[in-house]
């Protein structure tokens, strides 16, 4: 069973929660329930309404659940938990938490320890995002 990271006040950490939920399908989904969406999937307003979100990752070199993860976040507004599921890498985790994920499953075969600790592997950032909008150039005191 995967290993569940969440964030938190304090940081990234372990969660306590199984990651085992009942995710619905968009056909099956109901408002308020767990929601599972695939990666090539075009977002509707009435996902925002979810409970959480898990957004399923099909490949380590396929970006578009970044995309949505993105949309979510801004176009739809959606503040709820939005959960990185699949084929999750260590690698990317801080492109994930600059897209506006604040959960992960960590698969099996993957170190939890290594996740933890690439979650924020920079200081600062040029470009602006999901997790802080302004660009460097605007966030910096000049004298």
């Amino acid at each position: 069973m995967p290993t569940l990271i969440k964030a938190s006040a304090d940081g990234w950490g372990i969660a306590s929660e199984s990651a085992e939920i009942q995710w619905q399908s968009p056909q099956d989904w109901h408002s308020g329930d767990a929601l599972l969406l695939t990666a090539d999937l075009e977002p509707v307003a009435e996902f925002a309404q979810a409970d959480r979100i898990a957004i399923e990752f099909p490949a380590f070199n396929d970006g578009r659940a970044l995309s949505l993860a993105v949309l979510l976040r801004t176009r739809l507004g959606y503040t709820g938990e939005l959960r990185a599921v699949g084929a999750v890498h260590e690698d990317i985790l801080h492109y994930m938490v600059r897209c506006g994920f604040d959960a992960v499953e960590i698969p099996d075969d993957r170190d939890v320890q290594i996740a933890l600790d690439l979650i924020s592997p920079y200081s600062n950032v040029y470009q602006g995002s999901v997790d802080n909008p302004e660009p460097s150039f605007r966030r910096m005191q000049r004298g």
